[in-house]
């Protein structure tokens, strides 16, 4: 059957051949040409798309693993017909460097227009770096707060899940983690302390620092619903991470948690002080679902629990407004030490760029192919020195990144 006109149209004009002839070769349509109709072919053709995405690579070791979460998504974009554009925006140090703040309004405008943003890592060293002798508000990481707050990403995602593969990476007992888990960490990223006002001022004769923690019933509840959406999708159990003992803030947000679980009938709800949170994650972490918590809390636990895997290297995130837009990053930090030395794991990048075509693009195959990927990868033995142990092949950021796509082109 010839294509019908319409369709022609729209290869010759949206696609082209050029990424049309690659795409069904790489579905492997014409191996079993005779069995399937073009009919078949054309209407998975017509679910193909143009996917905008503003990227930051940062600083640090960030140019180098998002040059390989791209080329993951390049290969995604070959064997499933989506066409990946991006467009470089600079925040952190490197935009103190150009610009001497550390975020732009062009960039956040930028932003802004695209579908998703992906990013690599922010900062430097803060005791060597000239760009933490400048006042905290022209800071690399002031940059991503305001940028947080200009695109009203209030919800932070940070899976933890620990690979078969990976166990050997896993600092725990061996009877505490033999059962694996798999965690969503789900923290508010708009308001409490990170937000408040703080100031340093002098009071007779002695430095007096002051940060504000403010949350209102709004704030909460938003998040808990999200929370409580997610765990109807996973286990059906969400573990509210508070200081009710102490602070106002925790028990306001106790009283609208419990509120909104009555929503939710089918998720069981249980409440945890942050530093019993703490203990059990490292005692017995795969009794936790999803857990919800503040901004504070959660930044601490997440980067916990991304230990408790293995590698902070292995940890994705997504940070998503009410909309699909969100901004997708690894949980790591710049590595300063490591950076340009091609070392750096990629690998929670890549996953990051999971998420952004899971929740952003509803792209839930593709998602589920590059984690697929990464699960070969790591079953063949292949490691980055982060999380390399006796008997396997350890490999640099850049061959990782080759190895996860072509994984997915196989």
């Amino acid at each position: 059957m010839r294509p019908l006109p319409s369709e022609t149209a729209k290869i010759r004009t949206d696609a082209g051949f050029a990424r049309f002839v690659p795409w069904v070769r790489s579905r492997k349509f014409l191996e079993n040409f005779r069995e399937i109709s073009m009919d078949s072919i054309f209407d998975e053709w017509r679910h193909t798309m143009k996917c905008n995405l503003a990227v930051i690579s940062g600083d640090g070791i960030g140019p180098e693993i998002v040059a390989e979460a791209k080329k993951v998504l390049d290969a995604v974009g070959t064997v499933y017909g989506h066409e990946f554009s991006y467009t470089e925006v600079l925040m952190g140090g490197c935009s103190i460097d150009v610009h001497g703040v550390p975020l732009t309004d062009e960039a956040i405008e930028t932003a802004k227009a695209a579908d998703a943003v992906l990013m690599g890592s922010i900062g430097g060293n803060t005791s060597t770096s000239p760009w933490y002798k400048l006042p905290p508000d022209k800071r690399p990481e002031a940059g991503l707060l305001k940028l947080r707050k200009s695109l009203n990403l209030f919800a932070n995602l940070r899976p933890a899940v620990l690979y078969e593969e990976l166990k050997g990476a896993c600092p725990l007992k061996e009877e505490i983690m033999k059962d694996g888990f798999d965690m969503m960490i789900m923290r508010e990223l708009t308001g409490g302390l990170y937000f408040g006002e703080r100031k340093t001022v002098e009071e007779n004769g002695v430095l007096t620092a002051y940060d504000s923690l403010t949350y209102n019933e709004k704030e909460i509840r938003r998040i808990a619903r999200r929370a409580f959406d997610i765990a109807m999708k996973r286990k059906k159990k969400v573990t509210s991470v508070d200081k009710a003992n102490v602070l106002d803030s925790s028990r306001l947000w106790r009283k609208v948690v419990e509120e909104v679980a009555k929503d939710y009938p089918e998720v069981a709800l249980e409440h945890m002080l942050v530093d019993s949170c703490a203990m059990q994650l490292v005692k017995n972490p795969c009794q936790f679902d999803v857990i919800l918590t503040e901004n504070m809390f959660g930044d601490i636990l997440s980067d916990e629990a991304s230990m408790v895997t293995g590698s902070l290297g292995m940890l994705s995130s997504a940070s998503l407004n009410e909309t699909k837009f969100g901004l997708y990053e690894p949980s790591g930090g710049s590595a300063p030490d490591i950076a340009g030395k091609g070392i750096a794991n990629p690998i929670a990048t890549i996953l990051s760029a999971a998420m952004m075509l899971r929740y952003t693009f509803d792209l839930d195959k593709e998602a589920d192919a590059v984690e697929a990927a990464v699960k070969k990868v790591l079953e063949k033995g292949y490691r980055t020195i982060d999380i390399m142990s006796e008997g396997k092949q350890q490999v640099g950021t850049k061959e990782m990144g080759d190895l996860i796509a072509a994984e997915i082109k196989n």
